[in-house]
């Protein structure tokens, strides 16, 4: 089939959904894909706990979580690849409480989240996603691995938590979001290695990868990919990024790009005439 051997990961918030959820045209454009063959999957900062959009007729691979942290086969119910942060965190984290009492730590573990010091900007978090949650006092207290560590404070005081996280521990990875906000992961975890482990896992050439994302926190997943696609009203980070900018979230990004990859990979396209096409575009 046309699109054997392609795997396209898109954005979810601002890039296939918008304002209300998944349109019908980009559920059409998304089975189109994936009945001719390709490769579906959403990459997200969500977590397993707070992404509830698994829908087995428009995602057929694991879906990328956490911003790199973990892939989850929502068909198997399994986690099928890992780069969670262990035993390594528990130290700075909890000389980051020491240091920074009025900050909340958020960790987000498989099934449940914990929050240490816990304020009503990040119980929000937790209930708006629907996440279980449990306030504990120490980091030895929260079940592991997690995923993702999320700091929230002052746009101040979360500057001072990033400079000092990275002096006490060189394994981890930080992204920054509206200041207020410090998303930690383990070195070297973001969406496009999670979008090549992904590939490499389901013995996807990389010369058939494809991205799409709007913002800030896509940007190593459009570098990574064959090719990486904006929105148009994707973030100034992403359309720099971006090999092509394809129409707005709210306008069918996903069908757009479904549709450019319908040019590159004809119907009676086969073995290099495939590759050919995918190199001219």
């Amino acid at each position: 089939m046309r699109f054997d051997g392609v795997l396209l990961a898109s954005d979810y918030d601002g890039t296939l959904a918008g304002a209300s959820g998944v349109s019908e045209a980009s559920r059409r454009a998304i089975r189109f894909f994936i009945g001719n063959g390709g490769r579906f999957t959403v990459c997200t900062g969500r977590t397993h706990l707070g992404f509830h959009a698994y829908s087995p007729d428009i995602i057929n691979a694991p879906v990328l979580l956490a911003n790199g942290g973990m892939a989850y086969d929502y068909a198997e119910g399994r986690v099928a690849i890992s780069q969670a942060i262990g035993g390594e965190g528990v130290e700075p984290l909890r000389a980051v409480h020491r240091r920074f009492p009025d900050v909340c730590i958020e960790m987000y573990a498989l099934d449940r989240a914990y929050a240490i010091n816990l304020s009503p900007q990040s119980e929000r978090h937790f209930t708006s996603q629907g996440i279980p949650f449990e306030a504990v006092e120490d980091p030895e207290q929260a079940a592991g691995p997690w995923f993702k560590v999320m700091v929230t404070g002052s746009e101040q005081t979360i500057a001072r938590v990033q400079a000092f996280l990275g002096r006490q521990c060189a394994e981890f990875a930080f992204l920054p979001t509206d200041g207020r906000f410090l998303e930690v992961l383990k070195r070297d975890v973001d969406k496009g290695t999670a979008l090549l482990k992904l590939a490499d896992a389901l013995g996807v050439g990389r010369e058939h990868v494809y991205a799409v994302g709007d913002g800030y926190n896509d940007v190593e997943m459009l570098r990574a990919a064959r090719m990486g696609f904006a929105p148009a009203n994707g973030d100034s980070f992403a359309l720099a990024a971006a090999d092509r900018v394809v129409r707005s979230n709210e306008e069918g990004a996903v069908v757009h790009v479904i549709e450019l990859l319908g040019e590159m990979y004809p119907p009676d396209g086969r073995g290099e005439e495939r590759r050919e096409a995918s190199e001219r575009v």
